[in-house]
Formats: structure tokens, sequence, C-alpha cells
């Protein structure tokens, strides 16, 4: 392995979250009266954090969101999540390997610690992700694209940013490991290749990653 630490983005990485999310948070924008579509869901706010919706909102009409919206969002998320959520094909698989090669591996995502872990419990990963392997956008002051959470990720697990692989499926996270001077493996199993174009590699079954990683 070439790398010291590979750090997952969740949604859409480990967890096939994406589309119950974005379903979810365009359906709800449209009730408020923000008509949002899945595929402009899936443009604008995949891979951000929770206070980019906010701010595209307000930038674009001039009107906040409810106080009690994010509240309101995750609920029908869990609930769904509780439903239908399953882990991506092929994460358990690389997790597996990780772990049997001894390699250092976290999760960094834009989703609340409270998300990252009901989405690990009921996709079964919340084995393999205990405390101090879990990073989200709660923990640093910007969210992607900026790098603040990869290198936060990194700094925690003592790794140099220079040893790390980042695994992400948005321009948004690519940007960000980019930006942090990091390896970035883009996963297009829902995001068209040329959007993910500045990452260092291309992948689309997440059974190749281990190989990829190690070559």
């Amino acid at each position: 392995m070439r790398y010291d630490l590979v750090i997952f983005d969740n949604d859409g990485v480990l967890v096939d979250s994406e589309p119950i999310s974005n379903r979810l948070l365009a359906g709800y924008l449209t009730e408020l009266g923000h008509p949002t579509s899945y595929e402009d869901s899936l443009r604008d706010y995949m891979g951000g954090a929770m206070h980019r919706v906010h701010d595209l909102v307000l930038e674009r009409t001039g009107r906040r969101l409810p106080e009690d919206f994010d509240g309101v969002f995750h609920g029908r998320v869990f609930a769904a999540f509780e439903r239908e959520l399953e882990p991506v094909p092929g994460a358990v698989g690389v997790l597996e390997k990780l772990a049997a090669d001894g390699v250092a591996y976290c999760v960094a995502s834009s989703g609340s610690h409270e998300r990252i872990r009901v989405g690990h419990r009921k996709a079964g990963l919340d084995r393999w992700f205990d405390d101090g392997r879990i990073f989200s956008s709660q923990d640093v002051g910007r969210g992607k694209p900026a790098p603040d959470l990869f290198l936060h990720a990194a700094g925690r697990m003592g790794v140099a940013p220079e040893r790390c692989a980042v695994i992400e499926d948005s321009p948004l996270g690519v940007q960000a490991a980019v930006a942090a001077g990091m390896d970035v493996y883009g996963f297009t199993a829902m995001t068209p290749a040329a959007k993910l174009a500045g990452a260092t590699r291309l992948f689309a079954d997440m059974g190749e990653l281990a190989d990829l990683l190690a070559g």
C-alpha cells in the first residue's frame, strides 16, 4: 500500500445514501416554495454540508429556510435510512482488506456525526468505525470544498497530507482533497467522470479500489 491513511467520504462512498437524501431534500425544498428537482439537488448540494443548502437558498431567493429545517429534514432522512439504506456494494470488502493489511483508515463526511452513525448502524458498517475514525464537518469551521475537514482528519490520525488517499464521489469533495494536497480517487458510480476530472484516478466499481490503492 502506497498510502499511510485512506480517508473515505461517507454518503455515496460507504453508504448508498445519496439517492435517498437528495430525493428527500428536493422534495422538502419544493414543499417550502423553492422548486428543486432530484437532479438539481445532486448538482447543487451533493457532498456539501447543510449550511450550503441554507446559503444557496438565501443567495438565490433572499429568503431564509425555517429554523427547524435541519431537524425536519434529518428526521425524514433517518426514517428513510431505516427502511432503505444499504452499504455501497464492495465497501465492506475494501474495509476488510485495509484492516487485514494494517492500513489506517477513517471517514470524513459533510454529514453530522449523528447522520454518520445512524447510517453506519443501519448499513452494518459501525463495527469498522470507532469514535477515533469518524470526522464530520461539524468538527471544523468550513466544510467541503474547503480542505479543512480532510486536513483535520489527517492531523488527528497523525498522517501527513501527502501520505493520504481520499475516496470521494462529489465535485466538492474532490476540490477539498486537492486543496488539502492529497491524492483523491473519484468514484463515478453516481457522478459523471467529467465532474470529477480533478481526481488523481477515477473508478466505477468499489471492488476495484483496494487494488488501485496498492498499485
